[in-house]
């Protein structure tokens, strides 16, 4: 997908009404108008490519203009398609077009750099930037895996000097990656026309790139072992990579200036972090660094622990839970990875807790604070579901503070689950009242697929056909039914009875059950296609395909959302005096919502109230 496919002979008839044309098309894609900066951007940076385009003679070149990286919202500012001069196979460019006009090295850091205008803010080094752009493109669009062709990725940097960014050059550059600045227009030209062909017509090339088939992405269970053991599996982009470098930097400096920072990096629903996580344990685990990481999930600590540790045991003892550190040194590791810092509890004592430690008493974020030199918070807020989950960014900060540590806030503000559709995203939540402006219609999305069911079986008939096409498909549901311990005989129960439709829930333990996985598998293992997620079983995982059944908890009255207690089965949210209403109603839209956005290309809903169900067609376009 992308914002405007043009030649560059073609770009001039537009170039008056360019920013409106852009902005309009963004307005119907994301449902967002651009930032005024962006918007100056494209009037100021792309006449100038065009204009090197010409000077190089390649007017028949294709232009892909804010072009959207597959199954992801991120978009590279030009993606140029032609023929390579000396091959003739298709010729792919991406360029990096910024406008600085100064920029110089982040302290001492290679990866980070500091421009003007940004405030204290640092960002990913251009280059590096563009080579996550390269990297995400070829892995994900199949007809660049399976065919020849030339990709490459430059920065141009066209209002500046050399000189006023001479620190950028220290960095050297990935494979294939150049960084050019105005001063070297002329070399710019000429890498221009190392890569395409004069008079060759890139439209082929361009239809080539857009038709292919886009692979399904590299999902995190499925390379957690080669992850953490091996290599670097995942492409990390903008403000990921800003993350990760901005970790990886806090690290060594704890070591070299022993300045202790925490770092929280907050996010929507398969925005990366999980990504991040990996990433970070892989790189710090092969420089020696000592790094953990801690979840407040069973489900997926012990997922993470199998795949992870499949062929060596002792990488599980690097994933454990939140409550493990109330006897930890301070600064023990250099590095605590907190995923899913959302599901922090108000202290770490339970019923299991020895009775020495009981009187501690510490708040279980403080423990966490203290535990390692570079604690790293990784959150959703919209994803607390339990009561007495206080993982947000304005608490850790306050704790933080209270401790006196320095905080480092970084957002990951798009988005990776969902297809990339940040306009279903946004649907979700102004559907659920977690956003301003209530419910509207569903028009579509080229990146994602939304529809709603009329009954249990319609929608289980439409993810067996995902599940038989070789997808990932999975059904789940708000906890509005009993759930039951398998029977002596060995088999489950099937406590999910909707109109004379039934299905067990997924297990409940660590063992498999009369054929379906543990409850840590249920979404990765095949044989979880057949029982019903939990919202404890769901949360923290992803698939192609997602069912979700709303049920007599959440129903539509009268044009507003009720939540009914009486609804719910779920022994943690069931009694007033333990959760108050406020409380019962936004957990239940927070359970809807994680629901909701597990899905990668689809959901299909089906809601057990019909008058709810009928609110639900009325708004989604079939």
């Amino acid at each position: 997908m992308h914002l405007l496919r043009t030649s560059v002979e073609g770009f001039s008839a537009l170039e008056l009404r360019l920013a409106d044309h852009l902005s309009e098309q963004m307005s119907i894609q994301t449902g967002h108008r651009p930032a005024p900066g962006e918007v100056k951007s494209w009037q100021r940076s792309l006449p100038v490519l065009r204009a090197d385009l010409v000077s190089a003679g390649l007017g028949a070149v294709e232009m892909l203009i804010e072009y959207q990286l597959p199954l992801t919202s991120k978009r590279a500012d030009v993606v140029l398609a032609g023929r390579h001069p000396k091959t003739g196979d298709p010729s792919y460019l991406v360029v990096e077009l910024k406008q600085w006009s100064s920029a110089e090295q982040f302290e001492d850091s290679e990866h980070l750099v500091r421009v003007d205008g940004y405030g204290h803010r640092s960002v990913t080094h251009p280059s590096l930037q563009v080579a996550g752009y390269c990297d995400y493109l070829a892995d994900f669009a199949t007809y660049l895996a399976d065919h020849s062709h030339s990709l490459a990725g430059a920065a141009y940097l066209h209002n500046a000097t050399d000189h006023a960014v001479s620190d950028l050059f220290e960095l050297t550059p990935p494979n294939g990656i150049r960084l050019f600045t105005g001063e070297r227009r002329g070399a710019f030209v000429d890498y221009l026309r190392e890569h395409f062909a004069p008079g060759e017509s890139g439209a082929d090339a361009a239809d080539m790139l857009l038709r292919s088939k886009i692979a399904p992405s590299k999902q995190l269970l499925a390379v957690a072992a080669e992850e953490v053991q091996q290599r670097e599996q995942f492409v990390l982009l903008d403000e990921q990579r800003d993350a990760y470098e901005h970790v990886m930097y806090a690290v060594e400096r704890a070591r070299r200036s022993n300045v202790k920072t925490a770092v929280v990096v907050s996010g929507g629903p398969g925005s990366g972090k999980s990504v991040i996580a990996l990433s970070l344990m892989g790189e710090l685990s092969r420089q020696g660094r000592t790094v953990m990481h801690a979840t407040g999930s069973r489900s997926f600590t012990q997922t993470l622990r199998r795949v992870a540790g499949k062929r060596a045991p002792k990488v599980q003892k690097l994933f454990t839970y939140f409550n493990s550190f109330m006897t930890a040194e301070p600064n023990d590791l250099d590095c605590l990875i907190l995923d899913e810092a959302h599901r922090i509890r108000e202290t770490s004592v339970s019923r299991y807790t020895r009775k020495e430690l009981r009187s501690i008493g510490r708040p279980q974020v403080h423990e966490l604070l203290s535990a390692a030199r570079v604690p790293v918070f990784l959150l959703d807020e919209h994803q607390v579901v339990r009561p007495g989950e206080m993982g947000t960014v304005e608490e850790i900060e306050a704790h933080a503070a209270a401790l006196g540590l320095r905080v480092e806030h970084i957002n990951l503000n798009d988005q990776f689950r969902c297809g990339g559709s940040e306009l279903y995203v946004d649907w979700v939540l102004r559907l659920l009242g977690l956003a301003e402006g209530g419910p509207v219609k569903w028009d579509g999305d080229d990146g994602f697929d939304v529809s709603v069911s009329d009954s249990p079986e319609e929608l289980e008939h439409v993810l067996a056909k995902h599940d038989s096409n070789g997808y990932t498909a999975r059904i789940a549901a708000g906890y509005c039914w009993p759930w039951s311990d398998p029977r002596p005989d060995g088999t489950l129960v099937p406590d999910v009875q909707i109109d004379g439709w039934s299905r067990p829930w997924n297990v409940k333990g660590e063992r498999g059950v009369g054929g379906a996985p543990p409850s840590a598998l249920w979404a990765s293992d095949p044989a979880g296609f057949g029982q019903v997620g939990c919202i404890y079983t769901a949360q923290g995982f992803e698939y192609d395909h997602a069912g979700v059944i709303i049920g007599p908890d959440f129903v539509w009255r009268e044009g507003r959302w009720l939540t009914v207690r009486e609804g719910s089965r779920d022994p943690l949210l069931m009694k007033r005096t333990q959760v108050d209403d406020a409380q019962f109603d936004r957990l239940v839209r927070n359970v809807y919502k994680v629901l909701l956005t597990r899905g990668m290309r689809s959901v299909t809903i089906y809601a057990t109230d019909p008058a709810t169900r009928d609110f639900l067609r009325s708004i989604v376009r079939t």
